[in-house]
């Protein structure tokens, strides 16, 4: 139990501004085997997200709460995921060649085409999650930061790592069935929180993946840390209008 937990802790220190440090495993071995927990670091984000939204509501309009819930999870992560999508989509649609498009991911600098994806993707997520009801967006944001890391999880496991070095690199290594069991579980449970048929809002995220991951697998033959963030973005967004979706039939 000892270990599972420093495990849970390596993964929430990896991908949050937590400070957890002394909790955490520093061994690429153990980020490598922290995969599994992924998903159920995104049910803490999400969970901040739905304290954050709950709280604001109280004193405040829905769409002013909602964005206040955004702001919380951004804080929390240190924008790390959307960091990775601007510079997955600079490096995907700037780059000719996969050496190309490596060399754009690495630089720092932001360029239009990440701009615009940042942009997008914010305004995607505030619209969509303001026409929920708002007695369902406390689940569905818990269930959405779930959904999504457990898609980034599904890349690490069904593509390779195409860098030689790089902060993700630990988490290239092969994951395990056991592993990938428990990162299923903690990615879809939140969907019980949610009325049973709005699990259907996980066509669209599987149709995202599916498009993401081929394109991945095309222009640079399979993944980057900024990568996993850009799907986590992207299946984040597809899930919310997946859920307004579901709550429009």
């Amino acid at each position: 139990m000892a270990y599972q937990l420093r495990l849970f802790f390596t993964a929430l220190c990896f991908f949050t501004r937590l400070p957890l440090i002394r909790w955490a495993g520093s061994s690429e071995n153990e980020l490598n085997h922290a995969v599994r927990y992924f998903p159920l670091v995104g049910i803490i984000v999400g969970g901040s997200a739905a304290a954050s939204f709950w709280l604001s509501d109280l004193v405040l309009p829905p769409n002013l709460a909602v964005l206040l819930s955004m702001t919380c999870t951004l804080l929390v992560t240190g924008a790390f995921h959307e960091d990775g999508l601007a510079d997955s989509v600079d490096g995907l649609g700037g780059g000719w060649s996969k050496e190309q498009i490596l060399n754009i991911m690495k630089d720092s600098r932001i360029g239009s085409y990440g701009a615009i994806a940042l942009v997008m993707i914010l305004l995607g997520k505030f619209q969509a999650l303001t026409a929920i009801n708002t007695a369902l967006i406390p689940a569905t944001l818990i269930a959405g930061h779930a959904v999504s890391r457990l898609a980034a999880v599904w890349i690490i496991a069904s593509q390779d790592y195409v860098r030689e070095t790089g902060k993700a690199k630990p988490l290239a290594q092969q994951i395990t069935p056991g592993e990938l069991l428990i990162a299923n579980l903690c990615g879809l449970a939140p969907l019980a929180l949610l009325p049973l048929n709005y699990s259907a809002a996980l066509i669209l995220v599987v149709i995202v993946w599916l498009g993401f991951s081929r394109k991945l697998a095309q222009q640079i033959g399979g993944y980057t840390g900024d990568c996993l963030g850009a799907m986590q973005q992207l299946c984040e967004v597809a899930f919310y209008l997946g859920i307004v979706i579901c709550s429009s039939i």
